[in-house]
Parts: C-alpha cells; structure tokens; sequence
C-alpha cells in the first residue's frame, strides 16, 4: 500500500496540485503511518500536504501535540474532522478529555498555530443530522471557528450541489465550498459506502456500471468519463476547484485532468486541483 501511495504522487506531483491530503487513521500504527507519510510528503517533494486530524481516539493534549509536531516540521494545512466511529461501535462518542465535535477541533487547532483548516461539507446532509439546516448551521460554526474552506463529501448530482451551495451562501458561508469529485471504480463498493455516508447514488449512474462487472477496463472508461462531465457541470456552475478522491489510483485522475484541459507542462503555477 505504502508503494502504491508513493506511485499515485509522483504520477500526480506534474500536474501541480494546490495540496494533496492524507486521510487519518484513529489510534495505533494507523495513526502514526499517516503522521510519517504527511512529513515524509513534505520533506521529500515539492508538494503540498494536508493532514488530516479526527477527533476521535485521542484528548486534546495529544492531538495538540500532533498539530505542534505538524507545525514545526512545517505543514501548515489540516482538514480538521470529528472522525467515525470505531468499528464495532454502537455510535459516536466523544473522547473523555478530547475535541467533542470539529468546530472544537478548528477552534483547538487555531490555539496551537495559524493554520490553513479545512473541514466537511455535506451536499445531502450528514446521516446524522436531524435536518439540512442544522447540518448547514454546524457548517457555519465551523467556519466561524476558523475554518478556511469546505470541501464536501462527494455527490453525483450536480444540480444538488448547486443548490447546496446556495443555501450556504444565504446562511453567509463565504468561504471557498470545493466539490468532491469521486471517480467511481467499483459500483458496489460505492454504493455501499455511499449509504453509510449520506451520499445518494442515481439510477442512471447504476445503469451506466450495469453488466460491468467482470470488465474492469470499461468500468474505468466509463469512470473516467462520468467524473469529467461531472467536473465540466460544475464548471458551468463557476466552480473552478476540484477536490479528486484518488483513493491512492492517481491515473483515473491524471486522466480527468487532461480531459479538463490540464496538463503537466502547463503547471508551473500550481492550479486549483486537490487530491485526497
């Protein structure tokens, strides 16, 4: 896995990212790998990195440690997350002695250094949300904590997105809200995820991966394509950053971005192009 992660950013480090995050593991080795791997990013390439930090499995004295640790080796980006909960767990719960939710976590991290924070953004609703608008309101408590940017859980549904953004707009969310763009590779396992987090998946993007299968090279065409057009929609909204969840498989990225118009040589200014 660790030679995959490394592949997946030198085939993306040409096109220039504006950063690349790394995903958090609560607890353990998990945790520690991806504490290595953000300082390893930022030591050893030209990138940007974002770490990624839960509330969840540590107080705050640890994870205001890790956010020092951060800060003196030079990362001064974090996308700031409440976390899941632990597998085998009947619901989330917060740390005794830790940040209960992320507007405590951006607030705790702005304690510690003047960070670039991004947070979560749900088009459809955290699933544990009782409403739209008081997901939206916990989203502008955040930024009020000291949020820099949104970046939302992915969608397929453009137009929901733009009301979404709307909304947040008129609740005075002024902040960048960056698209999650998902390259879908593996329908069932998207589709399962997609229930546990909130995110609806259309009939015809089921249609698109029918009978597909057995037939890996055709599910990435079709992948490839589906996420392209999805970011050419949202062009048409005025949305000019694109937040790719590569899940370590950089080329269905590097692929989208070529048929977006960008291309390697042409990034010499680092363009507004996240991978997660």
């Amino acid at each position: 896995m660790e030679k995959n992660l490394w592949a997946s950013i030198t085939k993306l480090a040409p096109l220039g990212p504006a950063f690349v995050s790394v995903t958090y593991g609560a607890g353990g080795t998990t945790r520690e790998r991806t504490h290595s791997t953000v300082r390893r990013i930022r030591q050893e390439t030209t990138l940007e990195p974002a770490a990624h930090l839960t509330c969840v499995g540590a107080d705050r004295a640890e994870i205001d440690q890790v956010a020092r640790d951060y800060w003196a080796a030079g990362i001064r980006h974090i996308v700031a997350l409440r976390g899941d909960a632990p597998a085998g767990a009947a619901g989330y719960t917060p740390h005794p002695g830790g940040y209960a939710y992320a507007t405590d976590l951006v607030a705790g991290l702005k304690s510690v250094g003047d960070f670039e924070i991004s947070v979560a953004a749900y088009p459809e609703g955290h699933p544990e949300a009782r409403s739209k608008d008081e997901d939206l309101d916990n989203l502008k408590r955040k930024i009020d904590a000291g949020a820099t940017r949104a970046i939302t859980q992915y969608f397929f549904d453009v137009e929901l997105f733009a009301r979404f953004l709307e909304r947040a707009r008129k609740a005075g969310i002024t902040v960048p809200i960056v698209p999650g763009v998902l390259p879908v590779t593996n329908f069932a396992q998207v589709t399962k995820f997609s229930g546990a987090c909130g995110t609806s998946v259309p009939r015809w993007l089921a249609d698109m991966f029918d009978g597909l299968d057995q037939d890996p090279e055709t599910r990435r065409l079709v992948a490839c394509t589906v996420a392209a057009e999805q970011a050419g929609a949202l062009r048409a909204l005025g949305c000019d950053d694109f937040h790719f969840y590569t899940l370590n498989r950089a080329d269905l990225t590097v692929a989208i971005c070529r048929r977006l118009g960008l291309k390697p040589q042409a990034a010499a200014a680092p363009p507004p192009v996240a991978a997660a």
